[in-house]
C-alpha cells in the first residue's frame, strides 16, 4: 500500500520546517478567475511554454514583449486569417526566437483554442470545467488536438494558465515511487500517468488538499533540500 499523505507532509515538514513550508505553496488555484480567462491569454501561454521547451527559460521571458508584438497580441481571429507571408516573415524576426516549427505551432494553436472556444465557449472555460480526477483525460487532448503541447508542456501549461493540477517533475516523480507508486524513472508512459493520477486523486480523498499543494509538497519532502528562496525562483513564485 502507498505511503499515507500524512507521512509525506512530516517529512517535508522536517526538511523545511512547518512554517517555512506553508509559505512556499503557491495559491490555491481560482476556478472562476480560470473560467474568465480571455483565450488571447490562453494562446500567450501556449506559445510561451512551447517555445521554452527546451530552451532558458529567462530568454523567452526577458524577449516576451518583442513576442506579444510579434504576434499581435495574441488574438487568436486575428492570426487565423494571417496569409503563409506573415508566418514566413516571423522566422526571420528578431523580437522573438526564430524557430520555423515553434512558429508554426501559434497558428496551429490559434485554431485549436479558437475550437475549443466554439464548443465550449471559451478555452477558459473548458479548462474550469474538466474535473481534477482526469488531469491525464485533459493532457491527452492538449497533446492530440494541440500543436507542440504533449508531455511537460502541456503540464505546465494547465498550471501557469491556473488549473489545479500536478506537474510530475523529477522530485514529484522520485516521491511517487518512493511512496510505493510503480512509476518508471521518467514517468513518461501513459500507464505512470494513469498511476500518478490514481495516486493523487487518492491523496487529495486523504488530505482535502488541492493537487498544487499536494505535489509541491511531494515535492519538497525529497531530492535536493534547496532554501526557500531558490525554491520560490525555480518554481516561478512572485508571492
Amino acid at each position: 500500500m502507498p505511503t499515507s499523505f500524512k507521512s509525506i507532509r512530516a517529512r517535508a515538514e522536517k526538511r523545511k520546517g512547518a512554517a517555512t513550508l506553508k509559505k512556499l505553496l503557491p495559491k490555491v488555484p481560482d476556478q472562476k478567475a480560470l473560467a474568465k480567462l480571455k483565450d488571447d491569454r490562453v494562446l500567450a501561454e501556449m506559445a510561451r511554454r512551447v517555445f521554452s521547451a527546451g530552451f532558458v527559460w529567462s530568454v523567452i521571458e526577458n524577449k516576451w514583449d518583442g513576442f506579444e508584438a510579434a504576434f499581435l497580441g495574441f488574438e487568436p481571429r486575428k492570426l487565423v486569417h494571417k496569409p503563409d507571408e506573415f508566418w514566413e516573415k516571423l522566422a526571420s524576426d528578431k523580437r522573438i526566437v526564430r524557430n520555423p516549427q515553434k512558429i508554426r505551432s501559434v497558428r496551429d494553436n490559434a485554431q485549436f483554442v479558437l475550437d475549443i472556444a466554439a464548443e465550449h465557449g471559451s478555452f477558459g472555460k473548458m479548462l474550469a470545467a474538466w474535473p481534477g480526477t482526469d488531469q491525464i483525460g485533459l493532457l491527452d487532448l492538449l497533446a492530440k488536438r494541440g500543436a507542440r503541447l504533449g508531455g511537460n508542456s502541456g503540464q505546465y501549461l494547465i498550471r501557469f494558465l491556473g488549473k489545479d493540477s500536478f506537474i510530475l517533475s523529477r522530485d514529484v516523480i522520485l516521491c511517487l515511487r518512493d511512496a510505493g507508486v510503480d512509476l518508471t524513472e521518467k514517468g513518461t508512459s501513459k500507464g505512470d500517468l494513469k498511476k500518478a493520477q490514481a495516486q493523487f486523486n487518492a491523496w487529495q480523498a486523504e488530505s482535502g488538499l488541492s493537487l498544487v499543494h499536494l505535489s509541491r509538497i511531494c515535492a519538497m519532502s525529497v531530492g535536493e533540500n534547496y532554501d526557500a528562496a531558490r525554491l520560490k525562483r525555480a518554481t516561478g513564485d512572485k508571492d
